[in-house]
Parts: structure tokens; C-alpha cells; sequence
């Protein structure tokens, strides 16, 4: 038998959680995304503020090495495949940051990796 995909019940149609691939994952709103700077690296977390000139992330998590994943594309969908390799230091409240040139939204699978990498710390 074929998994069941969908379901009505009184009218209301119900999709299994596991066949949405692009589930965005938000807080209070902000949509959770991976951002790439000129100087300063890369960042993942809940982007508050995006005027053109400064980019404020909420609960930032940088990306220093990333491994299992070829892009920071792919990082933004699918997450990391090998995630004892990553080296992505504590999250922190908050980041400003003055030299972004790439934010990608990014999926509820992709959250849930970078959220289970171990922190790295020297």
C-alpha cells in the first residue's frame, strides 16, 4: 500500500507533515535564513531587519565550516549530511551585520540541522 499523502475529515483536508519539502520555519514572524556576507562570513538565523544597508539576525548562528552540503543553496533546503564535520560556534541573541550580499529563506529541514550540529568551540 502507497503512503497516504492526504486526508479529508469534515471538510478539511489534511497533508502529511513529512511531504511538505519547503516548510519555512519562523519566530514572532521573521522568517529563519541563511546569510552570506562580503567579509564577515555567513550567519543563520531569524532575520529582523533587511534596509539595504544593515541586516539584524535574531538567535544567529555562524556557519564557519559547513560539510554535506555543496552550496549555501542546498544548505538552505536540505540542511548538512554530515554534521560532525561542521564547525558552527553557539548561537547568540542577536547580530548586526553591515556587508550582507545574499539572504536565503530557509526551510524547516534545514533549521532542524543546523540546530543539531554540536556547538564548536576551540
Amino acid at each position: 500500500m502507497d503512503k497516504l499523502e492526504t486526508m479529508i475529515i469534515d471538510d478539511i483536508k489534511y497533508v502529511r507533515e513529512d511531504s511538505i519539502s519547503q516548510k519555512k520555519v519562523d519566530t514572532d514572524g521573521l522568517p529563519y535564513s541563511i546569510v552570506r556576507c562580503d567579509r564577515s562570513g555567513v550567519y543563520a538565523g531569524f532575520v529582523s531587519k533587511d534596509d539595504g544597508k544593515v541586516v539584524e539576525i535574531k538567535r544567529a548562528r555562524k556557519l564557519w565550516y559547513w560539510d554535506g552540503a555543496a552550496s549555501l543553496s542546498q544548505l538552505s533546503v536540505d540542511g548538512v549530511s554530515k554534521p560532525e564535520s561542521c564547525k558552527f560556534p553557539c548561537e547568540v541573541d542577536f547580530v548586526s551585520v553591515r556587508d550582507c550580499i545574499e539572504i536565503i529563506p530557509a526551510t524547516n529541514k534545514c533549521y532542524e540541522s543546523i540546530k543539531g550540529v554540536s556547538i564548536w568551540a576551540a
